[in-house]
């Protein structure tokens, strides 16, 4: 009878968990479609010539849980202006807004989240944060100038950072138009982190 009763407990509990992932699911899918409809709009798309005519969607890695982080966040203190250098030779204005710490696969890692002075401008983009990244799938399965995410700010001393939410640069698809920040130093992370946008770079050939 106690088996039972356990069973009876633990079913709301599976339910429950099953209602979770699928939302996160959930999430990374709008985030897909919505990638993919960007790329396929005539108006928003990087895309030129052949490689707009011959898209489809872009590949993913599959969703992995372990890269969707709640990390520990800091804010920066009087962050000061800086030029980010871009790849096309001329810089951007940012600011440093704050550092996430987190751990993956049992060892920690810090990156630094930005402000762009010139989107937060924008009434939209006012709360809107930018985390360019290296890691060690860049040149393989990913651009090898690296991935960006976007993120909010936080509310409290944590940030979700979901992995499977990155992307790869507009200049990694057409770098004649663009000029896409250079991932800076401080947030080249030694590990491979198999999540997000694929890249497979039948752009540059």
């Amino acid at each position: 009878m106690k088996k039972y009763i356990l069973i009876l407990l633990l079913l709301p509990l599976w339910a429950f968990s099953q209602k979770m992932v699928s939302q996160e699911v959930m999430d990374v899918k709008k985030f897909q479609d919505e990638l993919n409809e960007e790329y396929l709009n005539p108006k928003t798309t990087p895309l030129r010539g052949d490689n707009f005519k011959n898209f489809k969607a872009h590949p993913f890695f599959p969703f992995e849980l372990k890269y969707r982080i709640t990390a520990t966040f800091v804010k920066t203190k009087d962050p000061k202006p800086f030029e980010l250098p871009t790849s096309s030779g001329k810089t951007k204005s940012y600011r440093e807004y704050g550092k996430a710490t987190f751990n993956l696969d049992g060892k920690p890692y810090t990156v630094t989240l930005y402000q762009s002075l010139d989107l937060i401008k924008q009434e939209k983009y006012k709360n809107y944060l930018f985390l360019p990244f290296r890691d060690l799938t860049n040149e393989k399965e990913t651009y090898g100038g690296g991935k960006y995410m976007d993120l909010q700010i936080p509310k409290g001393n944590t940030i979700l950072l979901d992995f499977n939410q990155s992307y790869q640069p507009f200049c990694a698809y057409n770098a004649y138009d663009y000029n896409c920040p250079i991932v800076p130093e401080e947030n080249r992370l030694p590990v491979e982190i198999r999540a997000g946008v694929m890249y497979e770079d039948i752009y540059h050939h």
